[in-house]
């Protein structure tokens, strides 16, 4: 199993881009592909990753290796996951400094800006449909959790509120209606 976590995130942490919240959807597709985690066991992950220090596709990696491994899996996940970026960032330190200025490459960091917002997008859709914050079916706790979605966004966006404020203030309200 540990050879299997390392392989895994070690090719999500060299061929994903956009950064954490990106990832999330290629990671939750291969875990539940694999068997490893079922939807609602990795949507669990996502929210103690998401509330947890640090960047939430790392925290992710070291809660599905340790789920499924243990501390070692963990550890090897964590690491399989960073080691790529650290070796990509060393090489373009390198590299960019020399063609930072072309147009080539400028045109194709400007081409990735969609897809990494797209792959945000379909994780918060796909998080907000497993834990039953939009669907199909119309009811109060479906319609009291989007509420709290669509208010949270409104502090964040509107009154720039500290995401903490907005997280214990959520909190306190899905303790009130639940």
């Amino acid at each position: 199993m540990l050879i299997q976590l390392f392989l895994f995130f070690i090719v999500i942490g060299a061929i994903s881009f956009g950064g954490g919240y990106a990832m999330i959807p290629v990671i939750e597709h291969g875990v539940t592909e694999k068997g490893w985690l079922s939807t609602s066991e990795f949507t669990d992950i996502i929210a103690v990753a998401g509330m947890s220090p640090g960047p939430i596709a790392t925290n992710s990696a070291t809660l599905v290796g340790y789920q499924l491994a243990g501390i070692p899996g963990g550890i090897i996940s964590s690491l399989a996951m960073t080691i790529p970026s650290y070796i990509i960032i060393l090489l373009l330190a390198v590299c960019f400094t020399h063609v930072n200025e072309y147009k080539l490459v400028k045109a194709g960091f400007y081409g990735l800006r969609p897809i990494v917002t797209s792959l945000i997008v379909f994780a918060a859709i796909k998080l907000a449909i497993s834990n039953h914050v939009i669907s199909l079916t119309i009811n109060l706790e479906m319609i009291s959790l989007l509420c709290i979605c669509l208010v949270s966004l409104y502090f964040l966006t509107r009154w720039k509120a500290h995401p903490l404020i907005v997280i214990v203030g959520a909190g306190i309200v899905g303790i009130i209606i639940f």
